[in-house]
């Protein structure tokens, strides 16, 4: 997924659940999107955090 279809699809994630979603870097270098709650990967692997709530 290129950088800004997993950002597209984070922010839509992100105001329809209304939850921090991180996006990050799968092992095969891939950039998925997930809830913050449920990431339990490396820190240094998150590309973005998108916070419906955040400015």
């Amino acid at each position: 997924m290129s950088f800004n279809d997993a950002h597209a699809f984070a922010f839509s994630l992100a105001t329809t659940l209304m939850a921090v979603i991180v996006i990050f870097r799968a092992g095969d270098g891939t950039l998925s999107v997930t809830p913050a709650s449920e990431y339990d990967g490396d820190l240094s692997q998150i590309v973005r955090e998108i916070d419906p709530f955040g400015p």
